[in-house]
């Protein structure tokens, strides 16, 4: 490092030391700026595509969780009434589960045939170390508490907001058409034994519920009349039935230096086998099977409720998802499972019989060599083999094939999208007014640009702090750094202006890094102090708990750390960026250094460029790309004929690209705000930007002129000036607290200056005294 790159003005402090050591050490600023740029970006809660870049986004959901920290016990016991699920199993359990540490509440339900206990958690107990200690208590239960067979379990490791994800199963045919020819019992059995285990397996799933249908049973209806003449038992009847399910061991035999292992298979495979089930043997040996005492068929199990889609009964189920995984990333781990359980998904051949008859099915069949029908059902693997073999233009109208597929009817992902998208263009809109703002008031392009780039630079230091922190990113939690955009511009307007104004009156022969160290520092502590006092307003809300907690700690959160993301910009990049951009263009002895563009050959250039991209672009539809093609050839022309304009308007090439500038900002904002509405056209949209913009600097443009004027007059008039503000605050008591309690003092006044409490009238709310002073 030469000598023109140290500081050799050395001030005390660790501000002081900080700002020094970045203006000295250039390229580590730049490197880690870039890094903090692709942090950003790498866990940013926006569903970017950047396959150049591995993501690991912060966790985002459309709303944040206010549900209490609890862990659901829940215990089946059938046929039971509600009083003796309350007596012999929901209390023994309340009283057990109050023991353990970290407990706040024990809340219970008692239905027929279960029991529901919820265990709420204080606030600080970690989520699993509390199903840890329910799943102890459980496990060492002292013998007898609960009935002989009654075992609860624990719910699944979700929150109240896990439920993230419905479907339904549906038939449909090859064009994707509804195709149906599925019993609700069929559905139920696809759903719970190959659709649910294959989303289980989906990385961040913590339950999938099935709800609808029938589920299938074999069921067996004793007759007592049959029974009693057998001289059998209800209870020998239940021990045959679970009995006959068995396979048996027999250890092994050894026949011919050949070692066999024996045993006796017995499941059940069909409803014939549950009644070839011998109860007991009769008196003359005859045995008593279970189809002599009992109706044994398949039927549907009792059920409490149904699922309802479109007015018809559906079959589907219910994707919760782990507590602390990431909602949106859950739902897409969801939404790839189902890709790969598609091909497998059952499939049956469906004839619409409204337009053919039986005789002429079989017909068909008959002419391509197999039989259309088996029992009083479609041949189903004779009719696949057909229709897979034949292309479906041959196939007649009336038939064709339904396979089930799985249909969401409840997907947050379009609620997550629609919130990140609203706050993603909030938080861009909010970024183009501000850059349009500072342009026209600084007319100093380069550090209007310089301070627009703190805005999405502390943006993404805000979400790597948010993924190092674990907070999520919810509509509450990006509010927050939606409220806090002013404040990261004001911080950087500071540094920049008090650097520009050392620039201007610093001496020629002075180091241009020793003058924006100088400007730096004289701001940097009053900086951090501004910062300082906001963040630590924030503490009382950092101390919120409950439900009020959970729902305004991430905001405070998030404002912090773009409060600090912003110091720290703009004391580090910011003074740096300046040198570099601003102040290297100074000469020690006064000069400016040419552009690498200047001249009437390279200006001829530019208006070429700019014309051809904003032709290009209008002809694409690129509206974005026009606007800045058109801000590049106004820049252009100028440059090249601003010698005829009149002498007032001559040599401001820094106000003509500031202009230039604003001109294709206000463009982009037209494009992505439309306040119009997207019915109106975009020059509508562009001529109300423009116009409102104007509108709303105009009084600020008139008070900056006039400013001068009315401090004069209201340091030579000062009594007068300050009964305004006076006024003002008294107006805002009287609405804030209501007149009575600001006069209140009227009634006391008039009793100590011997008014007579008769000469105090009252009007509503209102008292006043009346009385003629001498």
């Amino acid at each position: 490092m030469n000598e023109d790159e140290r500081i050799t003005d050395s001030r005390p402090g660790i501000i002081a030391g900080l700002i020094r050591f970045v203006l000295e050490q250039r390229l580590v600023v730049a490197i880690a700026t870039v890094v903090v740029v692709l942090g950003g970006i790498a866990v940013a809660p926006f569903d970017w595509e950047t396959d150049w870049l591995t993501r690991n986004p912060v966790a985002v959901d459309a709303i944040p969780d206010l549900g209490e920290n609890q862990q659901i016990v829940f215990t089946d016991w059938m046929g039971r009434s509600p009083r003796d699920v309350e007596d012999q199993i929901t209390y023994p359990l309340t009283v057990q589960l109050l023991g353990l540490p970290g407990v706040r509440d024990v809340r219970s339900t008692s239905m027929f045939g279960f029991s529901t206990i919820s265990v709420i958690f204080d606030e600080d107990i970690e989520f699993y170390w509390a199903r840890s200690r329910i799943i102890e208590k459980l496990n060492s239960l002292p013998p007898g508490t609960l009935p002989t067979g009654v075992q609860p379990g624990l719910g699944p490791d979700a929150t109240g907001l896990g439920q993230v994800y419905w479907y339904t199963l549906e038939g449909r045919d090859p064009r994707g058409r509804p195709a149906g020819g599925w019993d609700l019992h069929e559905l139920r059995s696809v759903q719970d034994y190959y659709v649910r285990y294959g989303l289980l397996a989906a990385e961040g799933v913590a339950e999938v519920a099935s709800a609808g249908g029938y589920v299938r049973e074999y069921q067996v209806d004793v007759d007592p009349d049959a029974a009693r003449a057998a001289g059998v038992s209800l209870a020998e009847v239940f021990d045959a039935v679970r009995n006959s399910n068995l396979d048996i061991g027999a250890r092994t035999t050894e026949i011919n230096r050949v070692e066999y292992v024996i045993r006796g298979t017995g499941f059940i495979k069909s409803v014939d086998d549950i009644g070839a089930a011998v109860v007991r043997t009769g008196s003359a040996l005859t045995p008593v099977r279970v189809a002599d005492v009992a109706t044994v068929s398949l039927g549907p199990a009792e059920r409490r409720g149904a699922l309802d889609r479109g007015g018809a009964e559906a079959v589907g189920g219910v994707v919760v998802v782990r507590e602390g995984y990431n909602p949106l990333q859950a739902i897409s781990n969801v939404k790839a499972r189902i890709e790969e359980l598609k091909p497998g998904m059952p499939v049956r051949a469906v004839v619409d019989w409204t337009r053919t008859t039986r005789i002429e099915v079989g017909d068909l069949a008959a002419r391509h060599g197999f039989d259309a029908f088996k029992e009083a059902s479609l041949d189903q693997d004779a009719w696949l083999e057909w229709l897979r073999r034949t292309p479906a233009a041959e196939w007649p109208e009336w038939i064709t094939t339904s396979q089930l597929t799985v249909q969401p009817f409840y997907d947050r992902t379009g609620l997550i999208h629609e919130t990140l998208g609203t706050l993603n263009d909030a938080i861009l809109e909010q970024i183009l007014v501000t850059v349009i703002v500072i342009i026209i008031v600084l007319m100093h392009l380069r550090t209007s640009l310089l301070i627009s780039a703190m805005l999405p630079l502390a943006v993404l230091v805000t979400f790597m702090s948010m993924r190092a922190f674990g907070v999520d990113a919810n509509v509450v939690s990006l509010a927050g750094i939606a409220i806090a955009i002013g404040t990261i511009v004001d911080l950087g307007i500071i540094v920049s202006d008090n650097v520009l104004k050392h620039l201007e009156e610093a001496p020629e022969e002075e180091s241009r890094l020793n003058v924006v160290y100088r400007g730096t520092t004289e701001v940097g502590s009053a900086v951090l102090t501004a910062v300082s006092t906001t963040v630590i307003s924030f503490l009382p809300v950092f101390a919120m708990t409950g439900a009020e907690g959970k729902l305004f700690t991430p905001l405070a959160y998030t404002k912090t750390f773009v409060l600090i993301a912003a110091v720290l910009i703009a004391l580090t990049v910011v003074p740096v960026v300046l040198y570099v951009l601003i102040a290297q263009r100074h000469r020690p002895d006064g000069t400016r250094r040419a552009p690498r563009w200047s001249g009437q050959a390279g200006d001829s250039v530019l208006l070429g460029a700019g014309v051809v991209i904003l032709v290009v672009s209008l002809v694409l539809g690129w509206i974005i790309a026009a606007g800045g093609g058109l801000a590049l050839a106004l820049l252009a022309a100028y440059r090249l004929w601003g010698a005829r304009l009149p002498a007032r308007f001559q040599g401001r090439n820094a106000a003509a690209g500031s202009f230039a500038a604003a001109l294709a900002v206000i463009w982009a904002l037209a494009y992505v705000w439309e306040p119009l509405g997207a019915q109106r056209s975009f020059v509508s949209n562009l001529l109300f930007v423009a116009l409102l913009v104007v509108g709303l600097l105009a009084p600020f443009f008139l008070f900056e002129h006039y400013y001068e004027r009315v401090l004069r007059w209201g340091l030579a008039h000062r009594r007068v000036f300050l009964s305004v503000p006076a006024v003002m605050v008294l107006f805002g008591l009287i609405i804030w607290l209501g007149f009575h309690k600001v006069f209140s003092f009227v009634p006391r006044a008039a009793g100590a200056a011997g008014i007579e409490a008769s000469s105090v009238r009252s009007f509503g709310p209102y008292s006043w005294a009346t009385h003629t002073f001498p």
